[in-house]
């Protein structure tokens, strides 16, 4: 088969956000029956860019592959490549900024199918970046939200996204002053910052809470304090390898003793039923994200069936 490349735009031409859902619950639904493979984000760098790979295969979807982006002080660039799984030639080079902001999204939004109460209606959400945006909408095509309050220090910033996300969402979005105000009494808490230091404190959760906890994928970051993981009655995470090297949300609780790994379950597990998202009403659950690669690739195998059926995609003379 010819190699396909997909531009950011025409990714957004078929990529929403019940279709990457969908991919990610069964790309994770895939690991938990050991049909795939996920390999944990590897990392190298140069004086002025960082490399981030994440491969992953599943022999089901006929598909193995890896997102790949470098980083430096100017902003972010993001591929995902695919290869057959059966004869090893190169698929599809994919674009995959817009491609990731949705996959992070509906990885939230899966965890929070699972883990919610599912009478859960209110939304607190810290951030008011892309990752935000697509936290928030994948939340609300699980759930039936009619209120959203969103914080950020920015001002300006928080009232332009409250009027944006109300309209995509078709829901009431509340720009708040206080950052109490997007956690308490709230029912889903999520937290989408670049934030090093924690933004949400566990004194502020009310009982029966969900939270998303998505913007640290470092060591050296937390959103969190450790009296909300204290709180957490089930703390589930998408990899607990993963997580090992990359949960910077974890390290105080875990070097206090507040927790331990032994206490933490994978979302796979959660989806194919091994364990429970929530086990009472009045529980406090945590999903800690990180962003796998079996998501990207899961993903981007059903953009680029979409793209191939649209007619979009150039053709590179590749293989």
């Amino acid at each position: 088969m010819p190699v396909i490349y997909l531009t950011e735009n025409e990714v957004r031409q078929v990529l929403t956000m019940d279709l990457a859902l969908e991919a990610v619950e069964a790309g994770l639904r895939k690991v938990a029956l050991d049909e795939a493979v996920n390999i944990p984000r590897a990392r190298c760098q140069t004086d002025l860019v960082m490399l981030h790979v994440l491969p992953a295969a599943a022999k089901s979807l006929n598909a193995l592959g890896l997102k790949t982006y470098t980083t430096t002080k100017n902003g972010a660039q993001f591929w995902v490549h695919l290869f057959d799984s059966r004869t090893g030639h190169m698929t599809a080079i994919v674009q995959a900024d817009f491609l990731g902001q949705m996959r992070t999204g509906a990885a939230s939004g899966v965890a929070t199918k699972y883990m919610a109460s599912t009478d859960a209606e209110t939304v607190g959400l810290y951030g008011t970046g892309k990752q935000a945006r697509t936290q928030l909408m994948a939340v609300c095509k699980v759930r039936s939200i009619r209120k959203v309050h969103v914080f950020s220090p920015n001002e300006e910033r928080r009232r332009q996204f409250a009027k944006e996300m109300s309209d995509i969402c078709q829901t009431e979005v509340v720009p708040v002053s206080r950052p109490q105000e997007a956690a308490a009494n709230l029912d889903i808490v999520i937290t989408a910052t670049s934030s090093r230091e924690p933004v949400l404190f566990g004194d502020w959760l009310s009982e029966g809470a969900h939270l998303n906890i998505v913007g640290s994928n470092f060591h050296a970051k937390r959103e969190i304090d450790v009296a909300t993981v204290r709180r957490a009655s089930v703390i589930v995470l998408d990899s607990k390898e993963q997580a090992r090297l990359e949960a910077g949300d974890l390290v105080q609780a875990l070097d206090d003793g507040v927790v331990s790994w032994s206490d933490m379950i994978e979302l796979p597990q959660v989806i194919v039923g091994r364990y429970k998202g929530r086990e009472h009403p009045q529980d406090i659950t945590l999903f800690k994200s990180l962003g796998l690669g079996i998501e990207d690739v899961a993903v981007a195998v059903r953009v680029v069936a979409k793209a191939r059926e649209a007619g979009l995609g150039q053709i590179l003379p590749l293989g």
